[in-house]
């Protein structure tokens, strides 16, 4: 063969590869696109904020491949669909209690002026206030803890407990010690701990319940077989019923709640409740339990007998619903404000929504006070905090920092009738990940206390404005924006 038909053959077949590698070239970029195009289509149809959607859709077109699985890792909410499965599931299980049958008009005359925030709960939740109730506020676990493990040993029939962290140390012990004897006496004795907030502890006073004959059960525990590393999805829920008496709020157990803890000490305000209130609280420890075990008992408790004024009602929310319950409720109660609204939470990163209804209340002339930890157990979250309170203060928001130590206080009072406790904290965790109970309270006398304890709280707080965020230094500024980045992950 000659040398030109050497040089026509090596054309040739250059040729052909370059056709192939623009064929792959080609159909790579086609199938990137397509992925993207893919990715850019669960945005749209599952985004709730437009903005999420459109900065999804930009980054998956300008970077095929990297773009969808950037969503995959940080856009998707595997979590949410995780929830949404389990919800389908449980759906065709439930007992008849679950969605119990909701009559449109209320049990009870609702006086004029709660009408607008009741109005609000009630078409979130389904269920009418409750009347006939008793809620006393317990400071720390030197009130609460004794209050909760005297009720424990009353108990004649049953004892369902739910925490978060159930963790080792006096408290512990206490509870583990008084748990044991009521299963003894012939009691119904469960308790329901977090998979996440049962590793709060290298100890675990729980595990001794089991030998006495006490049911213990762990709330969507991570484990390898078979593989459930999720570690959202968790019941932050804090709930303690003995017969016909009952606890929540935001409590865990934990030494460290008591004001002699030397190291780590917290503040909180748990609740004594009784009353008719009590059915409910029962109602969501069994569902509680039934989604954990699959295994959901009759509801044949009889209703508690009246014991007090507050007109109260349970919420209940948690990921894998329609609505965004506990968001959507504290945008309508802070929207229906007339004079006053306080808030104390220790992890303060509301959504878009709850911030527009602060801000609209305070330019509507409704004064506005918030109580922030000055130091955070969560550092990072502290941080991103500071980078939404400018937005806040340029509206006439007050906001306060209470001195050490650190309050995991959560409560809402709106004028001078409105009260909200519980578990749910303001930050997208509680919002959106988490299984949350708080409660409403209707009472003029509680929110006087409430309100009360709140003043006394800033009294003793610092006030921040404006000029104080804006003489940070820049390294810390652009530490708290690139924590405020993340504040949907926090």
């Amino acid at each position: 063969m000659n040398a030109t038909a050497l040089r026509s053959r090596h054309a040739s077949d250059e040729a052909g590869k370059n056709t192939l590698m623009l064929l792959l070239e080609t159909l790579g970029l086609s199938a990137g696109y397509a992925i993207s195009w893919i990715a850019i289509c669960h945005a749209l149809l599952t985004k709730r904020d437009p903005r999420s959607a459109l900065g999804w859709t930009a980054t998956a077109l300008l970077l095929p491949f990297v773009g969808p699985l950037l969503y995959v890792l940080f856009g998707m909410s595997r979590a949410e669909s995780r929830a949404n499965r389990m919800m389908r599931h449980l759906a065709a299980v439930q007992p008849d209690y679950a969605h119990p049958d909701f009559p449109t008009a209320p049990p009870e005359h609702i006086p004029e002026h709660i009408a607008a925030a009741e109005l609000v709960g009630r078409r979130l939740t389904n269920l009418h206030l409750s009347d006939g109730n008793a809620v006393t506020p317990l400071h720390n676990g030197d009130e609460a803890y004794p209050a909760m493990i005297a009720a424990i040993r009353k108990a004649e029939h049953h004892v369902y407990l739910t925490t978060y962290i159930f963790n080792a140390g006096m408290s512990g012990s206490a509870f583990v010690k008084a748990l044991s004897n009521a299963a003894d006496r012939g009691a119904d004795v469960r308790v329901l701990v977090d998979g996440i907030g049962s590793h709060y502890s290298r100890d675990k006073p729980w595990k001794k319940l089991a030998a006495r004959g006490v049911r213990v059960e762990l709330f969507l525990a991570p484990c390898l077989f078979p593989p459930n590393l999720n570690i959202n999805l968790r019941n932050h829920r804090k709930i303690l019923i003995c017969d016909n008496t009952a606890f929540t709020g935001g409590m865990n157990i934990s030494d460290n709640n008591l004001q002699n803890c030397q190291k780590n000490r917290v503040q909180d305000i748990h609740f004594h409740c009784q009353g008719p209130v009590v059915h409910q609280l029962r109602r969501a420890f069994l569902l509680n339990w039934g989604f954990t075990t699959g295994k959901y008992d009759p509801l044949v408790f009889d209703m508690p007998e009246s014991a007090g004024e507050s007109r109260c009602r349970i919420v209940m929310d948690g990921p894998g619903s329609d609505t965004e319950v506990l968001n959507e409720l504290f945008c309508g109660v802070i929207s229906s404000a007339q004079h006053s609204v306080r808030i104390m939470t220790p992890y303060f990163l509301p959504s878009h929504d709850i911030m527009a209804c602060l801000r609209s209340a305070a330019y509507r002339g409704v004064a506005v006070k918030i109580a922030l930890p000055a130091k955070n157990n969560l550092p990072y979250v502290h941080w991103a905090m500071f980078r939404l309170l400018p937005n806040l203060l340029t509206a006439g928001v007050r906001i306060w920092l209470q001195p050490p130590p650190f309050t995991h206080t959560k409560l809402l009072t709106v004028d001078d009738f409105y009260c909200q406790i519980g578990s749910a904290n303001m930050d997208a965790r509680s919002l959106h990940l988490n299984f949350e109970l708080n409660m409403e309270i209707f009472d003029q006398v509680l929110h006087a206390e409430l309100a009360g304890h709140i003043d006394s709280t800033l009294a003793r707080s610092r006030e921040i404005s404006l000029a104080d965020l804006s003489r940070q230094p820049m390294p810390v500024k652009l530490r708290n924006a690139a924590c405020w980045i993340f504040s949907p992950y926090l």
